[in-house]
């Protein structure tokens, strides 16, 4: 063996979250997402929902309800905490400390921060880790360090 692991890449895991948050908001809400996007950074997890708003949201805040669309929006959030909880878990193998989600009606856009227990062991790869810390910089060829 060469000591290589079996563990996914970062990339794999968003890829595999984005797609399971996807599948969830389709069966649980009826709702198509455009688009999914999950960043993976140590023990914290970014995910953006595009077009994450259902229509009967919508519906309220066009026509000047958007404090009952909020509140709709916090229900909603509430139902699928569990759901979410139990997706990332599954997918990353660490549990969820807080999950701290937000929405903004206007433009249908979706934010949550997924707290976790401990950093998703995850693969390394042969490009920097959005984790590691940065390095300094080298001299371009030809340059000088010093200035």
């Amino acid at each position: 063996m060469t000591g290589e692991t079996l563990e996914p890449t970062r990339g794999k895991l968003e890829r595999s979250l984005s797609q399971g948050i996807q599948a969830l908001y389709r069966s649980q809400l009826g709702q198509q997402t455009s688009q999914v996007v999950c960043h993976l950074l140590d023990n914290k997890l970014i995910i953006v929902i595009e077009n994450g708003v259902t229509q009967p949201e919508k519906l309220l805040a066009e026509n000047g309800q958007e404090d009952l669309a909020l509140q709709v929006r916090l229900q909603l959030e509430s139902v699928l905490e569990v759901q979410m909880k139990d997706l990332i878990k599954e997918v990353l193998g660490v549990g969820v400390t807080d999950l701290l989600s937000d929405a903004t009606l206007e433009t249908g856009r979706t934010g949550t921060i997924a707290i976790l227990e401990s950093a998703p062991k995850v693969r390394d790869s042969s490009s920097k880790s959005k984790t590691q810390p940065k390095t300094q910089l080298e001299a371009p060829e030809g340059g000088c360090a010093d200035g």
